[in-house]
């Protein structure tokens, strides 16, 4: 299925409707605002032979990829909603900061070792870009010119922090770099962190 603006918006609100009556015991992390984006992203990737790794907000790419929404919403009722992996669909999530990053390294690396056609994206938000692990998986993948595109989703935010205050600084350093292997989008989320704006109680 080819996912519209809308569909994407419906999942996502169908996700925090049942976590508000209290039917997920476990964090979520929605998306909202970067529908358009994200579909424009997603027809430059193969979904059958590229890659995908994310955080731990990846709903809207599982859907793009190819995950079955019924499959997808059982998953995220089950508990699973920051640590999404459907290696069939070759996609992968970690909820830890950054956890992602050397593993989408390493297959870039491995996809080049073999002479593959297929292509990495990683995913990443703006506060995790500026992390060391971060910053030195973009010079590896530059120097060795691997397979893999890092796309940054800044919404601005770390959690509940500024994330341009935080580093004191109003230009983050992917912002600065000519490194042809990531690229960048801003959007504005319409949820808080985690949760869907509404305190819940088990």
């Amino acid at each position: 299925m080819n996912f519209s603006k809308n569909d994407l918006i419906r999942f996502e609100d169908r996700v925090a409707d049942t976590f508000n009556a209290g039917k997920i015991r476990a964090p979520i992390h929605l998306y909202s605002g970067n529908e358009e984006k994200l579909i424009e992203i997603f027809q430059k990737i193969d979904v059958e032979e590229d890659w995908v790794f994310c955080s731990w907000r990846s709903h809207y790419q599982c859907l793009l990829k190819g995950v079955p929404e019924e499959l997808l919403y059982k998953a995220i009722l089950e508990g699973r909603s920051i640590a999404l992996c459907f290696l069939e669909y070759k996609i992968f999530s970690s909820a830890i900061v950054g956890g992602h990053i050397p593993i989408a390294l390493g297959v870039a690396l491995s996809l080049k070792m073999q002479k593959s056609e297929s292509h990495v994206y990683c995913f990443l938000g703006d506060m995790t870009a500026e992390t060391g692990i971060a910053q030195s998986a973009f010079t590896y993948a530059n120097n060795f010119d691997l397979p893999i595109t890092f796309i940054i989703e800044d919404n601005g935010i770390s959690v509940c922090s500024d994330t341009r205050k935080v580093w004191g600084t109003n230009t983050l350093r992917f912002q600065q770099t000519s490194n042809k292997k990531i690229t960048s989008y801003t959007y504005t989320n319409k949820y808080p962190h985690a949760g869907a704006g509404k305190r819940v109680e088990f």
